[in-house]
C-alpha cells in the first residue's frame, strides 16, 4: 500500500524535527531533583510542585519511587544521555553523573568544565568557578546556558511512538502486497486508516488531491493519538503537553499547506478579486496573518492546553487521598480519589482520540483551503 509506505517517510522526517526541537527546549522540573529529591508530598504546595514536575520534561526516567526501612526515598528508573554543546565543543555523559555538592546544586566535571543542573536546566559555570552564585531573584550569576541536545524523557516517548507507527505501517504495507484484506493487527489499523481517509481527508481536501496528503495526515493522527495514550500510562509521559512538540507539529502543517498552495490560492490571498483595490493590501495582510500565524497558533495551543489541563486535573484529583485524609480517613479519601480518577481517566481516553482527530481535521482543512481551485466565470 503506497500510502502506508509514504507515511513511513513522513514519520522519519517528523521524528527528526520533533527530537531536535524537544532537545533544545528547556525543561522546568522543580526542586524534586535537588532539595526535595523526589520525596513524599503531604501538603497542597508540595502537590502543586509535584504536578509541575510531572508535566515538565526530564533528563532521566523514573518509573516509581519507594521508601526503604530506614525511611530513605529510593527511585527506580534509568539515566538518559546528556549531550551538550559547550565552550569547548561537544560534551556527552549520562544523567546519572549529576551529583549534589555541598551547597545542594548538581555538578558534573567534563573537559575541564563544570556543568550545573539547576531545576533541570543545565548551565556551564564560568572559568575557575566551583559553585553556583545567585542574585536576589535566584538567577545564576556565574553560569550560562549551553545548547542542550540531550535525549530527554519526551524524546524517549517520541522514539517509542515513532517505532510503533513504523512497525505497524510497515506490517500493513507488506500485507497489502499479498492480500486485499489484512490480518492480525492490520485489521485494527485498516478501519482507522479508512476513517482518516473517508472522514477527514476526502471531505476537506477533495477527491482529486487527498491522496497526496494522506501519508502526512495518517502520520500526524497516529503520532498524536499514541503519545496521548502514553501520557495516560504510569510511565508519566507528557510529550504532547510540551509546547516545543506542539509548535513543531503546527509548523510542519504550516510548511505542508504553504508549499502546496495553488496559484489560485496565492492570487486570492495576495490580491483578492471582487473587492476595491484600496482594500486589497489590507486584506492581503489579514489573510497572510491568518495562514502564517493564527492557524498554526490555534493548532499548537489547542493540543498543548487540552493535554496539559487533562494531566493536571487527573493528578490533582488523585492527590485528594492526601488532602482529604484528615476529613474522611485514609480509606474514605482513597476511595473518593480512586473513583474520581478512574472516571476522569476514562474521559481522558476519549480526549486522547479527540485531540488527535481535531489536529488532523484542522490540518486537512487548512491544506484543503490552500490547494482548492476556484472556478472563474
Amino acid at each position: 500500500m503506497k500510502i502506508a509506505q509514504k507515511s513511513i517517510k513522513f514519520l522519519a522526517l517528523a521524528l527528526l524535527v520533533l527530537i531536535s526541537a524537544t532537545s533544545f527546549a528547556s525543561s522546568t522540573d522543580k526542586k524534586h531533583d535537588t532539595q526535595n529529591d523526589g520525596g513524599r508530598v503531604n501538603s497542597k504546595e508540595e502537590i502543586s510542585d509535584y504536578i509541575k514536575h510531572h508535566l515538565a520534561d526530564s533528563h532521566d526516567f523514573t518509573l516509581f519511587s519507594y521508601s526503604n526501612d530506614a525511611g530513605e526515598r529510593k527511585h527506580f528508573g534509568f539515566s538518559l544521555p546528556v549531550i551538550l554543546w559547550s565552550s569547548k565543543g561537544l560534551v556527552a555523559f549520562m544523567s546519572s553523573e549529576f551529583h549534589h555538592n555541598d551547597d545542594g546544586h548538581v555538578l558534573v566535571d567534563r573537559k575541564g568544565l563544570k556543568f550545573a543542573k539547576i531545576h533541570s536546566k543545565i548551565f556551564e559555570l564560568d572559568a575557575n568557578a566551583s559553585t553556583v552564585s545567585f542574585d536576589e531573584t535566584h538567577h545564576a550569576t556565574n553560569a550560562h546556558k549551553v545548547l542542550d541536545f540531550s535525549i530527554t524523557k519526551s524524546v524517549v516517548g517520541i522514539l517509542i511512538a515513532g517505532f510503533l507507527i513504523f512497525f505497524g505501517f510497515t506490517k500493513l504495507a507488506k500485507q497489502y502486497k499479498t492480500r486485499d484484506i489484512p490480518k492480525g493487527f492490520g485489521r485494527v489499523l485498516e478501519p482507522l486508516v479508512l476513517y482518516v481517509r473517508d472522514e477527514i481527508a476526502k471531505p476537506n481536501i477533495g477527491e482529486k488531491k487527498y491522496r497526496k496528503f494522506m501519508p502526512y495526515l495518517l502520520t500526524v493522527f497516529f503520532f498524536i493519538w499514541i503519545l496521548n495514550l502514553m501520557g495516560l500510562t504510569p510511565l508519566g509521559f507528557n510529550v504532547t503537553g510540551q509546547i516545543a512538540v506542539t509548535v513543531c507539529l503546527a509548523l510542519i502543517t504550516l510548511v505542508v499547506y504553504i508549499t502546496n498552495g495553488s496559484k489560485d490560492f496565492w492570487a486570492h490571498t495576495l490580491w483578492m478579486p471582487g473587492v476595491p483595490k484600496l482594500l486589497r493590501p489590507i486584506l492581503a495582510v489579514l489573510e497572510l496573518a491568518g495562514f502564517l500565524l493564527i492557524k498554526p497558533f490555534s493548532l499548537l495551543v489547542r493540543l498543548f492546553a487540552n493535554i496539559t489541563a487533562g494531566h493536571s486535573v487527573v493528578m490533582g484529583i488523585a492527590a485528594l487521598m492526601i488532602l482529604l485524609k484528615s476529613q474522611f480517613g485514609t480509606v474514605g479519601a482513597t476511595g473518593i480519589s480512586f473513583f474520581l480518577t478512574l472516571f476522569l481517566t476514562v474521559i481522558e481516553l476519549l480526549v486522547a482520540f479527540l485531540q488527535a482527530f481535531i489536529f488532523t481535521m484542522l490540518s486537512a482543512l487548512f491544506i484543503g483551503m490552500a490547494v482548492e481551485e476556484h472556478e472563474h466565470h
